[in-house]
C-alpha cells in the first residue's frame, strides 16, 4: 500500500507542477492582454478566451491538487479536535460516499456535452476566437477522472494513516 501512496504523491506533485507552469503562462497571457489593450488599443479574442481556458484548467485540476495539500473545504474547527484516526476515517469515508459518487456524476453528466461539441466541431462565437472548443470542455470529465485517481489515492493514504494509529494504540496497551 505505501507504493501505491508514493505513486498518487509522485503523480499529483507532477499535476501540480504543470498547474504552477499553467498559472505563469496565465499571467503572462493577463500582462500581454492588458499592455496590448490599454497601451497600443489592440488585444485579440482569442488570447482573452485563452485566459478563460487556462483559468478553467487550472482550477479543475486543483480540486485535486487541493485535496492532495489538505486544503479542501470542511468544517476545521471540529476536524482539528478530533484523533487522526478519527479524522482518517472521515476523509476516507468523505472521499468514498461523497467525492467520488459526485465525480463519477459529473463525469456521466458531461460526457455528452463533450461530445455534441466534438460532433459539431464548435468554435468561439466571437470573431477572432478559438476553434476546437471541445477541448476545454473535455477537461471537465478528465478532470473528474484525475480527482477519482487523487481520491483513491488519498483514501490509501488515509487506510494508512488509520491503521498507523491502531497500532500505536494497541502498543499503548500493551
Amino acid at each position: 500500500m505505501q507504493i501505491l501512496n508514493s505513486f498518487f504523491e509522485k503523480l499529483n506533485i507532477i499535476i501540480g507542477k504543470v498547474l504552477a507552469l499553467l498559472m505563469v503562462l496565465l499571467i503572462i497571457n493577463v500582462f500581454y492582454d492588458v499592455i496590448s489593450r490599454y497601451f497600443f488599443n489592440g488585444g485579440s479574442i482569442a488570447m482573452q478566451e485563452m485566459e478563460w481556458h487556462i483559468f478553467g484548467v487550472i482550477i479543475l485540476f486543483g480540486m485535486s491538487y487541493a485535496l492532495r495539500e489538505e486544503s479542501h473545504v470542511r468544517v476545521d474547527f471540529l476536524y482539528n479536535k478530533f484523533s487522526p484516526k478519527t479524522q482518517a476515517l472521515i476523509n476516507i469515508l468523505g472521499t468514498v460516499f461523497f467525492i467520488i459518487p459526485l465525480s463519477i456524476l459529473i463525469i456521466y453528466g458531461s460526457y455528452d456535452f463533450v461530445m455534441d461539441s466534438y460532433i459539431t466541431n464548435e468554435i468561439s462565437e466571437d470573431p477572432g476566437g478559438l476553434t476546437h472548443r471541445w477541448i476545454i470542455k473535455a477537461m471537465i470529465p478528465l478532470s473528474f477522472v484525475y480527482l477519482i485517481i487523487t481520491s483513491i489515492g488519498y483514501v490509501i493514504k488515509n487506510i494508512i494513516i488509520f491503521k498507523e494509529n491502531k497500532k500505536i494504540k494497541e502498543d499503548i496497551e500493551i
